[in-house]
């Protein structure tokens, strides 16, 4: 049994549409006194669930609504509950760094589980070690295989991968390497949400074709940054990339800004409305990888090689022990 919350229902649709199976209804409305309302439509007694919700914004309203959806299907006696959060927006959250302030991301796993999830499938966690706060089992997804097919369409003789944050350089890394290509690293101190400082670029990009890559853009500060400090390398093609568009903010009026920016390429797990989707925007769909981790799990067979860090790990091990 397949739900929709109300944050992505297309995505849902075509996640549906790849495994072959139908959406089914749901009812998410409010009540007069602004209280929500969740209605699973149809019977999942002894079936296994899965309910596919982003926690884009309005943030606290999607949780909230998974967590009610997740409490219906525990209470409607379903045999498995498998939260699917193509965004989990709380990974930012990962670690108490001001004091007296809440470590949201374990926060919010523990709700998931205390609510009844017995399983969570997501997708490029900002901090990967956040995969270890929730107390289920966790298929941490990569969209690195949609990148890397979009991207080995293009001439990459002259192109070099950079991270805007040396503190999270392996993602880049990573996606160097499939690409063939170097790496560079910028050095990014956060000064306040949407403020960063970038002073110094890791890495050889003189008169080299760039490609921008980083979990997800938010207000685009990161990358503005890195692109001011491009301009005295004499770079050519510029790209940007990243898993999730929030693009919340002053971040379209940044990115509009930006002429010297080829093309920006990101993917579908949380909903880019019309009126942020700009001409030079890529969106890539993720539905095929989410639906095969559905489709395995279902079936209890390994999603080994569509973890994040699994691939690389078990051919380190080939080699020391192969």
């Amino acid at each position: 049994r397949v739900f929709s919350g109300s944050a992505h229902p297309e995505l849902a649709q075509e996640i549906c549409n790849e495994i072959r199976v139908p959406l089914l209804p749901s009812i998410n409305s409010r009540f007069s006194n602004d209280c929500l309302y969740v209605h699973l439509g149809v019977s999942v007694r002894e079936k296994r669930v899965f309910l596919i919700q982003p926690l884009s914004p309005p943030v606290s309203d999607h949780l909230l609504e998974l967590l009610m959806m997740v409490d219906a299907a525990r209470h409607a006696s379903a045999r498995r509950i498998h939260a699917v959060i193509p965004y989990f927006s709380y990974a930012r959250s990962d670690k108490k760094d001001e004091p007296r302030i809440s470590i949201k991301a374990r926060l919010v796993a523990d709700l998931l589980r205390t609510a009844g999830a017995s399983h969570v499938i997501t997708m490029t966690l900002h901090s990967p070690q956040v995969h270890g706060f929730f107390p289920v089992p966790v298929d941490h997804l990569t969209s690195q295989s949609v990148f890397i097919n979009h991207f080995r369409k293009q001439d990459l003789s002259n192109t070099v991968v950079i991270s805007p944050d040396i503190g999270h350089a392996k993602r880049a890394a990573k996606l160097a390497r499939a690409l063939k290509v170097p790496l560079a690293a910028a050095n990014k101190e956060r000064l306040t949400e949407d403020t960063v400082a970038v002073d110094a670029l890791i890495g050889d990009v003189e008169g080299k074709d760039v490609i921008i890559h980083d979990d997800e853009i938010a207000t685009g500060g990161s990358v503005v940054k890195v692109i001011e400090l491009l301009g005295s390398q004499n770079v050519g093609r510029i790209t940007l990339a990243c898993t999730h568009g929030v693009f919340s903010g002053p971040a379209i009026d940044r990115l509009r800004g930006l002429p010297e920016v080829a093309e920006i390429v990101t993917t579908n797990t949380v909903p880019i409305p019309e009126e942020k989707r700009l001409p030079n925007m890529t969106v890539l769909s993720v539905a095929s990888i989410f639906g095969e981790a559905m489709r395995r799990n279902t079936l209890g067979r390994s999603v080994g090689d569509l973890f994040a860090f699994w691939e690389e790990e078990e051919q380190a091990g080939k080699r020391v022990f192969g």
